[in-house]
């Protein structure tokens, strides 16, 4: 239980960061970094459905704080006059207070405990999609703009090809054809620049409307690094352990099943103690008001509704378990299968080879046919490798997301 009380700290920073929105004290800043845990602090504290979500959750925790309080005191007057008295003959005076047996409160409160923790938990797993999201679209803008420094030199290297070839048609050493080819070359790599600098404006715009409005230049170029994976079977041992859904829907259950223990004390009668005071023309009278309220009918089926309920909650908690495995286990192998794919790609090799190939077009060893011929598989199979590694590194953070 310790674990969550983290937090009530999250749901107040994130609060005051969106009150502090509200009364627009928020400046609308520029951050620039290219670290993404600076990303996801930011995105923590600015995030306008992660602030929603703490309200609610705040809300919902005063209202099971509510479900646990005295009943109001009630006071009742009443005026009474008879035949032959001139104004007023007498009048009553009812102060009383009702309330629970007190092993009912104990056992409500701790019903509340169990409840505001799965609450808590359900916040926890909230907060942690959202990161994971913003996490994959700093993984995503990474692989644009790997993508746009491989288009850049598709596209120097074109150009350089088609001075080359310009001067080789005016001395008659080229054909109108060659250099044409050259030219919708460069069309075709235009077109992809554009695209993909659509994309990387794209997943940046997303990436300030997570963290609030609040613009990030996220300017890192390179993966980062993740810890290997040295035994499958205690990753997915930390990832069940961890994981909010299986932790809230746990202390869900619990306290459907605590639900039951409150039913059956509903037999109990509740007690009702006040003041009462009497007055008759001279004399007055004072007392005490003790009662109870027998519950004949207001507990009926109660426990049943109980244990079906609490029935229902254990239901859920093992289908949550069995999901999350599923889910880690689908990961992990995937992780093994995309794994095997980038490796098989030898990216010095490819970028090698496109050297290689250029010199051999410029001397006149190969014809410009056959190096685009080449060059194009290339560059396909480099844009392939970038976006398995694009792959991988978001099934690792899937992986770790309850890190997050």
């Amino acid at each position: 239980m310790k674990k969550y009380a983290i937090i009530p700290a999250i749901i107040f920073s994130v609060a005051l960061t969106a009150t502090a929105r509200e009364s627009g004290t928020a400046a609308d800043t520029v951050m620039y970094t290219g670290d993404i845990g600076e990303v996801l602090a930011a995105i923590t504290e600015n995030n306008p459905e992660l602030a929603a979500l703490a309200r609610e959750t705040e809300a919902q925790a005063f209202q099971l704080k509510n479900e646990n309080i005295l009943e109001d005191p009630t006071i009742e007057y009443s005026s009474f006059y008879s035949s032959g008295v001139t104004g007023q003959s007498g009048s009553e005076l009812v102060v009383s207070q009702g309330f629970d047996f007190p092993t009912v409160y104990a056992a409500r409160h701790k019903r509340n405990e169990l409840s505001r923790a799965a609450l808590d938990s359900g916040l926890d797993n909230e907060r942690r999609r959202i990161l994971l999201d913003a996490k994959t679209l700093c993984l995503d803008i990474i692989m644009y703009r790997q993508i746009s420094s491989l288009l850049d030199m598709q596209s120097e290297i074109a150009g350089e090809l088609l001075d080359l070839y310009e001067q080789r048609l005016e001395t008659g050493d080229a054909s109108s054809l060659e250099v044409n080819k050259i030219k919708m070359e460069l069309m075709g790599v235009a077109t992809a620049v554009a695209a993909n600098n659509a994309a990387l404006d794209a997943a940046s715009g997303n990436l300030a409307a997570m963290n609030g409005g609040c613009r990030i230049v996220f300017e890192a170029e390179d993966f980062p690094l993740v810890e290997e994976i040295a035994d499958p079977e205690k990753a997915i041992e930390e990832y069940l352990a961890e994981d909010a859904s299986i932790i809230s829907a746990s202390n869900a259950a619990e306290a459907a099943f605590k639900e039951i223990s409150i039913s059956r004390q509903g037999w109990i009668p509740k007690l009702e103690i006040g003041y009462r005071r009497n007055t008759a023309i001279r004399d007055a009278e004072h007392g005490f008001l003790v009662g109870c309220s027998i519950p004949l009918f207001s507990n009926h089926k109660k426990v049943a509704i109980a244990k079906a309920r609490s029935v229902s909650a254990q239901s859920d908690l093992n289908y949550a378990r069995l999901r999350a495995e599923a889910d880690v286990r689908a990961i992990l192998n995937e992780m093994e299968q995309t794994r095997s794919a980038v490796e098989a790609y030898d990216e010095p090799l490819m970028r090698e080879t496109l050297v290689l190939l250029k010199q051999a077009v410029e001397g006149g060893e190969i014809s410009l046919i056959d190096y685009f011929v080449e060059a194009s598989a290339i560059y396909e199979n480099l844009t392939a490798c970038i976006t398995l590694q694009n792959s991988w590194q978001k099934l690792a953070a899937r992986l770790y997301r309850n890190r997050l």
